[in-house]
């Protein structure tokens, strides 16, 4: 028969925040010990996906790793991935030049009507 294992902590409840794992000591008793809960990758504000570059960390451990750690050197980095910020800077450009175009041709109509 198993040799019994008592929980270490007083909430006895199976949930996520007291998963546990039966270890065997060096003395040859089992034990149980607690587990943390996995960390998740931060997504992409716009697609979704996991940001690389970017430690997967729970909450409270961010404060404790360094600013250039939590980001990358880009515009947006930490918060959008690469891929859309290409997206982002492309249709800026191309609203820009739309507004150029509109404006050439709105001159070009008033230029054509004085004739």
């Amino acid at each position: 028969m198993a040799q019994r294992v008592t929980l270490r902590k007083r909430q006895p409840y199976n949930t996520t925040s007291s998963r546990r794992r039966i270890v065997k000591t060096p003395g040859g008793k089992l034990v149980y010990h607690h587990l943390k809960k996995l960390a998740t990758q931060p997504k992409c504000g716009d697609c979704g996906i996991g940001l690389p570059g970017v430690p997967a960390l729970r909450p409270r451990q961010y404060a404790t790793i360094s600013k250039r750690q939590k980001t990358v050197c880009r515009a947006y980095g930490g918060s959008r991935c690469g891929d859309c910020v290409k997206s982002r800077i492309l249709r800026a450009f191309l609203v820009e030049e739309a507004k150029i175009v509109k404006k050439v041709i709105k001159s070009q109509q008033k230029a054509g009507g004085r004739k």
